[in-house]
């Protein structure tokens, strides 16, 4: 055998000992988030899942549910903005989103009319907050007008800070500002797109 074919041999046996599997890799990266949440190194931890209206991101800190996106904003922005914004502590960790993912499960299999897993407000402040922590008062199947919410959060004449409020909404679907429309019944906008909006509503036969 030539000195060539020799060296060409011990490179791919050297390569075949390096390899690693898929399985491997997985194992290892759930070892590292598990030992970083274990350590208190993990302030955000993040998954993804596939729904009915798409593949959503989902985030959450220690102190709750912090983010859920749609794949149309960008996975890659979402992340960054939740690095700049909270933590650059930031990994994929799916054993911190088990509760929320089951529960978003179970809602669209429907399964679940009301979500209770522990929420993170702090993307969002002062009016917007108000409105958002309102949202999940509107009933499963239920919708109010931009109009009715910003009476009832006590400022009627801030229409358009709710409807700038629920296009906000770090956490839609969990935070259901879907149940929000315009005064004449249409969808207004929506963070998941109005294909999205619409399919969140019939799930629940909203009127």
């Amino acid at each position: 055998m030539s000195r060539e074919n020799t060296d060409a041999g011990w490179g791919r046996s050297v390569l075949s000992n390096l390899a690693v599997s898929a399985d491997e890799v997985r194992g290892l990266h759930d070892r590292l988030a598990a030992s970083a949440e274990a350590e208190g190194m993990l302030d955000v931890a993040y998954t993804i899942m596939e729904t009915p209206v798409g593949r959503l991101l989902l985030a959450a800190t220690e102190r709750g549910l912090v983010r859920v996106a749609y794949e149309r904003e960008g996975f890659d922005a979402v992340l960054e903005t939740l690095a700049a914004r909270l933590s650059p502590r930031i990994l994929e960790a799916p054993a911190r989103l088990g509760v929320a993912r089951q529960q978003i499960g179970e809602y669209f299999s429907g399964a679940r009319t009301r979500f209770d897993v522990p929420l993170d407000l702090g993307l969002s402040s002062g009016f917007r907050q108000a409105v958002q922590r309102y949202l999940p008062s509107i009933g499963y199947g239920q919708t109010q007008s931009y109009k009715e919410v910003a009476q009832i959060v006590g400022n009627p004449a801030a229409v358009r800070a709710v409807g700038s409020a629920c296009a906000t909404n770090p956490l839609p679907v969990v935070v259901p500002c879907h149940r929000v429309l315009r005064s004449d019944g249409s969808l207004g906008g929506y963070i998941g797109g109005l294909e999205a909006k619409a399919a969140l509503l019939a799930l629940e036969h909203a009127a």
